[in-house]
Formats: C-alpha cells, sequence, structure tokens
C-alpha cells in the first residue's frame, strides 16, 4: 500500500522506490520481522499487530476478526474517542517480543475493526488536509495568549472528532485557556501532548552533518541519554556547536563507539601526574587510543615528544620506585631522535639559504623596476 507521498486525487500512484521510500511515510522506523511467518507451539498465529500511525507512532491492536491483512494495509482502530486509520507494520510472534519490551499488557489491547476502504482513505486524505493550515494557525493563538511553548505538530483523527497538538516547553505551561480557543476555533475535541526535544527532532525528521537522515527519524526508538564524558573518552573537541544534534542535545551517535574506545582506554595508563625525567617534567598532550601513542612535552618546550604506551608504563613504574629515566626514549630510541634532530637542522639551514637567496632576487628586481621608473617618470607602473 503506498503512503500519503504517492498518493494523487485519492488514486495510489506509487513512487517507484520499492521500499526506499524518499519521504519516510513507508519505512519510517520500520523493524525486520525475522520471525515472520512463525506460529505459537499450539500453531496458532499470535492475533496481536502492531500499527503504525504518522511520523512514526506506534500501537499494538488485536485481530479479532481474523482479517486478511499484511505488513502496509491500512485498517481502521478503535481509539479512547471513535476511529483512527493506521498502516500494519508488524505482525507475528516479533510483536510478542515487542510487547514484553514495552510492557503492554495485552488486556489493554484494543480490537481492530476492519481493513479501510478507499473512501475511508479519501476522507482522511481529505482531514489530514487541514493539519497544516490548523498548525499555523494555533501558533498565532499561542502568540495572542504569549504562552512559552513551541507547537511541533498537528494529528487528526480519521473520525474528524479530535485533534492531538504536540508541543514542547521548557517549564510548566498553563494551557487551559488555550484549549477552549482551539476547540472553538476547530471545533474538535483537543488533546495537549508534550514531547521532548528529541523526540521533537524524529517527529520532524532532517539531514545530520553526516549528510544522512536523523536516526531519530528513520529507526532509532530508544533515547538514552549521552553524557559529555562519551567525547571526552573519544579525545574529541568539546565544541557545542558540533557535538550537538537538530534537537539542540548531544549526538546520540556519541554512544555507537563508546563501548569500543573504554575498550581500549583500559589498556592506556593513567599519567594523573607528570613523568619526572632528568631533562625535567613532561606533561601529558595528546593520547592517540588505537595507535597506542601517548604525545608528551616538557614546560618550556613546544615540541610534542610520541611516547610508545610500554615505554610510558615504564616511566611510570621509575618514578613510582624513586628513579628518573635520561629522557622519555629508550637508549637506541634516544640515539635515533638525535640523528633525526640533526638531520632537520640540516633541512631547516637548507631552506633558510633557499628562501634567503629567493628575497635577494626579490629585492633586486624591485631595485631594477624602480631604477627604470626614475629614468622614465611618466610611464605608469
Amino acid at each position: 500500500m503506498a503512503c500519503a507521498g504517492c498518493r494523487s486525487e485519492g488514486k495510489t500512484v506509487g513512487c517507484n522506490n520499492n521500499g526506499d521510500c524518499k519521504a519516510g511515510g513507508c519505512n519510517k522506523l520500520n523493524v525486520f520481522d525475522w520471525l515472520s511467518n512463525m506460529k505459537q507451539s499450539n500453531g496458532e498465529v499470535f492475533d496481536i499487530m502492531e500499527v503504525r500511525f504518522k511520523n512514526g507512532r506506534k500501537d499494538f491492536y488485536r485481530n479479532d476478526q481474523n482479517l486478511e491483512v499484511i505488513i502496509g494495509d491500512p485498517v481502521v482502530v478503535d481509539v479512547p474517542s471513535g476511529h483512527h486509520i493506521g498502516y500494519v507494520s508488524l505482525q507475528g510472534e516479533l510483536v510478542r517480543l515487542q510487547m514484553k519490551k514495552k510492557n503492554v499488557d495485552q488486556k489493554d489491547v484494543r480490537s481492530i475493526y476492519r481493513s479501510a476502504s478507499s473512501k475511508d482513505l479519501e476522507k482522511y486524505d481529505r482531514i489530514r488536509s487541514k493539519e497544516e493550515s490548523t498548525m499555523y494557525r494555533s501558533r498565532e493563538i499561542l502568540q495572542n495568549l504569549k504562552l512559552q511553548m513551541k507547537l511541533t505538530d498537528v494529528e487528526f483523527q480519521a473520525d474528524n472528532g479530535k485533534a492531538t497538538f504536540y508541543y514542547s516547553a521548557e517549564e510548566r505551561v498553563d494551557f487551559r485557556e488555550l484549549i477552549v480557543q482551539l476547540a472553538a476555533e476547530f471545533h474538535v475535541r483537543v488533546e495537549m501532548r508534550q514531547i521532548n526535544s528529541r523526540l521533537e527532532a524524529s517527529r520532524i525528521g532532517g539531514i545530520g552533518s553526516c549528510g544522512r537522515e536523523l536516526c531519530c527519524s528513520i529507526w532509532l526508538t530508544n533515547f538514552k541519554t549521552v553524557p559529555t564524558s562519551a567525547a571526552r573518552y573519544q579525545n574529541l573537541s568539546l565544541n557545542p556547536s558540533k557535538l550537538s544534534g537538530q534537537c539542540g542535545r548531544l549526538k546520540c551517535c556519541l554512544n555507537y563507539e563508546l563501548d569500543t574506545y573504554k575498550e581500549v582506554l583500559s589498556n592506556i595508563p593513567k599519567v594523573e601526574t607528570p613523568l619526572q625525567t632528568e631533562k625535567g617534567a613532561a606533561f601529558l598532550q595528546k593520547t592517540d587510543i588505537f595507535k597506542k601513542i601517548m604525545w608528551f612535552g616538557y614546560k618550556d618546550d613546544h615540541n610534542w615528544h610520541a611516547i610508545p604506551v610500554d615505554r610510558v608504563e615504564n616511566i611510570i613504574e621509575l618514578n613510582k620506585a624513586g628513579e628518573k629515566p635520561a629522557t622519555l626514549f629508550e637508549d637506541e630510541l634516544f640515539e635515533n631522535t638525535q640523528e633525526n634532530s640533526k638531520i632537520n637542522a640540516d633541512l631547516e639551514a637548507m631552506d633558510r639559504k633557499f628562501n634567503k637567496g629567493k628575497k635577494k632576487k626579490k629585492n633586486k628586481n624591485r631595485n631594477k623596476k624602480r631604477r627604470q621608473h626614475n629614468k622614465n617618470p611618466e610611464q605608469k607602473k
């Protein structure tokens, strides 16, 4: 069954995307059914289905009438104040696991009335066409009432008996007067539902800094807290503009590789105090976790020295025993660094000589032009 973005004048025209819906209507927050057609131990199929509504909102309904529906079919379901239309998004044994995961009691599950007909879908499309104008008008009412809240989305019920207004607010808002005005303006029963900033971003959708759609908008359903320590573990710059997502909170993707970083960091020594050497105290500047290299620098030296993790552990043990190594490097490594420093010094001398000759040539050309100008003062430069 096509989504609303694939319909034109009540007819299903199809988007030819073969399941890769660019509008997000066909596959938003979809779950791969790896237990499809699996029956219970008594040979019966689990009679509860998962139904998806606008912007990925999902709920569970019981197929009491044994309707022959498949994933993607529109159905008319029972809601507390009438009926609504949704699309079957999951069925079979995987629904039982989803209900167990979300702690949903089977006794509280409502029923599916019937499959939605073309007339039902046409009527629902006419009702949904009012949502955008309703949201704009509602925002004007909010401004007149001077309420500190942000209206995010409006969802009309298929029977046009109720409208749900989704909003976000930092503080508690008294919207009793707002409900009265909205009910009088649109002649429907009004329900105000507050959502957090992450859920707001998932409903609106968008493109992240990675160039892909927001994870919360296409597959992520559980929003875990993202601590600032997740960025510190990964040696990321604590720049709010780069670490924050569209919701204004820390990006959820900071948690994806956090466990790997913690596992690797368990093999990296903790340098709580500077390393003591005969040359002086060396301070930790940076750590390359996966290469297992740590950079140290002296107080009056602006150069950083790359030290292997094994050598750092060796120096820490020597400092605990009251000993100081000659340098941060081992003897062989130190000789190599001395040779490298001589080579670098020779290269720097060659660069200075080259730049000096280049500067003389430039001054020579400048003086030549100046003499020519003095001979012909009327000549333009």
